[in-house]
């Protein structure tokens, strides 16, 4: 299968309920991913390299908070166009939709959410056309799921906020212009915006990764660290602040994962087309025709929840633990499908020449981060039962 055949899944005719617009932006995005990060990601994969040079042409096709209004450098599309930006940038690798996930969701929506016109009209165009890049700081290395205890510090003092402290598995963090830094303001989380080359803020790249290889991920470490009294974000205020921009990155994840999960169904069913074993393709063998059915119900039921959940978001009455339902299943099934096909593959499920097993050492990051299963199982149990389990 060459890259440009690639046709997408869509065996509930979904696209019969896109808009022109949306299956416009969706079919220039895929196209991208086919002609320039598919033939580069597996290399960047093996040596442990971001493709930066793609991040240019990311910005060209409006991808960084192109639900922003044009006047931010945004596009003003909807959250449907959104989700499918997402999906097929996934389908290419975990790590560019990772880079897009945070640059639109993490840091240009805290920024436009909780900023200042001042830091609006001044960072949001230059995070749009990737003249600057933005990572975003609330994991620290002792707290994951339980970020309300984080330790990092920001003490008032003339002239600005010094902060300490430490954050962890920040993507983008080592090549970030700005850190979106979350810390606890007189036992209060507030949001900081810190530069790169402040004195006293260092980011040092994570290594040893054997998942999204190609992303950048980093800790960020901040000693002493003087910051200018205009780079509070002066809107955000707790907990909330953090917890609604992962919202938004959640959704984008909800979504991206099934381009992954399309991504190693297409490849598992070419495979099994023109694999002959005892003198027939492996396709025509029920068990492989049990697997691919399996891999297309669960593909088409994400897709089902993730097309309605961009209607909620859209209308504005999305909760966020409608998120947490779609990327705790969607981050689930696509795990298991691109298991199924690196089964399907047999041993040339484990080779380069095929994005499965890319693809399956990225979906373990991507089902921890951002809420693991156990924590979005516990979101949905207390939003149901009115009981919290994990306090």
């Amino acid at each position: 299968m060459s890259n440009s055949e690639y046709k997408g899944v869509d065996y509930y005719l979904l696209d019969e309920l896109f808009t022109d617009e949306e299956k416009a932006i969706r079919d220039t995005v895929r196209d991208f991913v086919s002609n320039e990060v598919i033939p580069v990601i597996e290399k960047h994969n093996q040596e442990m390299k971001f493709p930066k040079e793609l991040i240019p042409k990311m910005a060209e096709l409006g991808i960084f908070g192109p639900t922003l209004p044009p006047e931010y450098g945004g596009m003003g599309i909807n959250n449907m166009a959104y989700g499918l930006i997402m999906q097929e940038l996934e389908r290419g690798d975990s790590g560019i939709r990772s880079f897009a996930s945070v640059q639109s969701g993490l840091v240009m929506y805290p920024i436009y959410t909780f900023g200042s016109e001042d830091q609006k009209k001044f960072w949001l165009p230059k995070l749009a056309s990737a003249e600057k890049i933005g990572c975003f700081g609330l994991t620290e290395p002792d707290f994951g799921s339980n970020p309300g205890d984080m330790i990092t510090k920001a003490e008032k003092v003339d002239g600005g906020y010094i902060i300490n402290g430490a954050k962890m598995w920040i993507t983008n963090g080592t090549i970030a212009d700005i850190a979106v830094v979350w810390a606890k303001l007189d036992g209060k989380v507030r949001g900081f915006l810190v530069e790169k080359g402040t004195k006293g803020f260092s980011a040092p790249e994570t290594k040893g990764k054997l998942s999204l290889r190609a992303s950048i991920t980093s800790e960020l470490v901040f000693e002493d660290c003087l910051i200018p009294e205009e780079n509070i974000l002066p809107k955000s205020g707790g907990l909330k602040s953090p917890l609604m921009c992962l919202t938004q990155a959640r959704y984008g994840i909800a979504w991206g994962v099934i381009g992954l999960a399309m991504q190693c169904y297409y490849t598992a069913l070419e495979y099994s087309l023109s694999r002959v074993q005892f003198g027939k393709p492996i396709a025509s063998y029920q068990i492989t025709q049990e697997k691919l059915a399996y891999m297309l119900t669960e593909i088409t039921k994400g897709q089902l929840l993730c097309f309605r959940l961009a209607q909620l978001k859209d209308k504005g009455i999305m909760k966020p633990q409608h998120v947490s339902m779609a990327k705790r299943n969607n981050c689930e099934i696509a795990k298991n499908i691109a298991s199924t096909a690196r089964e399907m593959l047999g041993a040339n499920g484990i080779l380069d020449e095929y994005p499965i097993m890319r693809h399956l050492n990225n979906i373990e990051s991507v089902k921890t981060y951002e809420g693991t299963h156990e924590m979005h199982t516990l979101i949905l149990g207390e939003d149901v039962t009115g009981i919290a389990a994990f306090k």
